[in-house]
């Protein structure tokens, strides 16, 4: 067999039938996080260590565990050095999702099927290169080579959406919608708490002084994002996230916040349940899909955190029994009727089928949506060919995987898009098994339009795109 050709993954002959179907697709990746200044001024990257290192802590993670030194990795090293030191890691990645994504990368990007290593990196490095300085390979054109339709950045209430604002009216054909992510107004036990309550009223002309007026003007920005093409929030659910409470107590609790006490872990997830409770109102009035990301544990590495601050490599997978407190998040949202449509990502793979199951608790709705709560797609750390299989499994095992809304990249990077290619091979792949094993019919074109809805349409229609 060949080095990741054209039937890459594809084991029977129903897959590959499948896969021409949904190959050409439009991509529709609803949760990402692209610079969208970068698109509006349609950036240039310099040199492929720019484009692919520059901020990639999943590269970065990789290459610590290859012994490579932080000079090459977030320090002041020249950029050809760091690429090799990348390259002498991929060498080494076999098994890891990274090895796939860097190969179709030079692929679909650059027409390049030569593997990466240290023999080969200095010629990789200048053919790229030699790309990347042209206009046909800027920001803007590197989406339109993956055929992207829609991409949804992750903001904070505070920003402004220039960027946004100014793609919009540019009348780039790409849609670049902004996604609600109030994270910053709901950690409440973090530092920088009362400081950026201040920032929002700055921000908005309005003095915060309590619990009431900070939603009301959390309620006014998210109407102003929707204005913007805003259809998603999203939000990190982490240790304790809901603990039933009154609105006298929730206040309290955010009072001596803003005054400068500390907030026990019990005060936290009382404040966190009760605005995740009122925000999911928010979402339900206005139709907008709640996003909970479950289970990261960050900045674990207090010196590395000191060093080079968030979101750098140093973050894992967390491991707490949060059933009861999702179960009584959720049934809490929904006692009114009040529940958005709603997608669930586990960070430990543990929780995939409890996450499956949970989210076909709560999907009973008048309205006919199709899959109304449902479990995400493998996320993070279970953003491999294993993970991307068991969440497929772990939909169709417990619900319907043809009303799935399929996959996303939450990436940093602008090379990341054939991550959908890989999962709609491995999407293609089950089906195809299922078939040939002769535990669904062969038909095709059924087979075909419920795979495209799969990889794309579903989403169209969830997220009103």
């Amino acid at each position: 067999m060949k080095f990741m050709d054209e039937d890459f993954l594809l084991q029977t002959p129903t897959a590959k039938e499948l896969f021409e179907a949904v190959k050409e697709e439009p991509i529709i990746d609803f949760h990402n996080h692209l610079n969208p200044q970068e698109i509006y001024e349609d950036k240039c990257f310099d040199n492929m260590t720019e484009v692919w290192l520059g901020g990639d802590h999943y590269k970065w993670r990789a290459m610590r565990a290859n012994g490579i030194s932080e000079e090459l990795i977030t320090g002041d090293g020249a950029p050809f050095d760091k690429f090799v030191a990348w390259a002498d890691t991929v060498q080494n990645l076999i098994g890891n999702p990274l090895y796939h994504w860097t190969h179709l990368e030079l692929q679909r990007y650059f027409n390049i099927t030569t593997p990466l290593s240290p023999e080969t990196a200095k010629d990789i490095w200048e053919k790229c290169n030699e790309k990347l300085h042209t206009p046909e390979f800027s920001v803007r054109n590197l989406l339109r080579m993956q055929n992207v339709s829609v991409l949804c950045t992750t903001d904070d209430p505070a920003d402004d959406l220039e960027w946004h604002r100014k793609l919009r009216e540019d009348g780039f054909e790409i849609k670049v919608l902004p996604s609600f992510r109030p994270e910053k107004a709901v950690g409440i036990e973090k530092e920088g708490f009362a400081d950026y309550i201040f920032k929002l009223s700055m921000v908005t002309g309005r003095r915060i002084y309590d619990v009431k007026t900070l939603l009301e003007i959390l309620g006014e920005r998210l109407e102003f994002f929707i204005e913007n093409g805003c259809r998603v929030s999203d939000h990190s659910l982490e240790n304790t996230f809901y603990v039933p409470a009154t609105y006298e107590e929730v206040n309290e609790i955010f009072m001596d916040r803003i005054n400068g006490k500390k907030v026990s872990e019990e005060a936290a997830g009382k404040y966190h349940g009760y605005m995740y409770t009122e925000l999911a109102k928010l979402y339900a009035k206005h139709d907008i899909v709640m996003q909970l990301h479950i289970g990261a544990i960050r900045n674990n590495s207090e010196r590395f955190f000191k060093k080079l601050g968030p979101d750098t490599g140093f973050d894992a997978l967390n491991d707490f029994n949060y059933a009861p407190q999702l179960a009584a998040l959720l049934s809490a949202m929904d006692l009114n009727d009040e529940l958005p449509k709603t997608i669930l990502y586990c960070l430990n793979p543990k929780d995939t089928e409890m996450l499956a199951a949970m989210a076909g608790t709560f999907c009973s709705n008048e309205k006919g949506i199709k899959g109304k709560v449902q479990l995400g797609a493998a996320w993070w750390f279970c953003d491999h060919k294993n993970g991307m299989e068991r969440q497929i499994e772990a939909v169709s095992d417990a619900g319907l995987i043809a009303n799935s809304v399929g996959m996303l990249t939450d990436s940093r990077s602008f090379l990341s898009f054939p991550r959908h290619e890989l999962y709609r091979r491995i999407l293609c792949n089950k089906i195809g098994s299922w078939v040939e094993a002769g535990e669904y019919p062969s038909d095709l074109s059924y087979l075909r339009s419920m795979a495209i809805r799969i990889c794309g349409k579903n989403a169209i229609d969830y997220f009103r795109f």
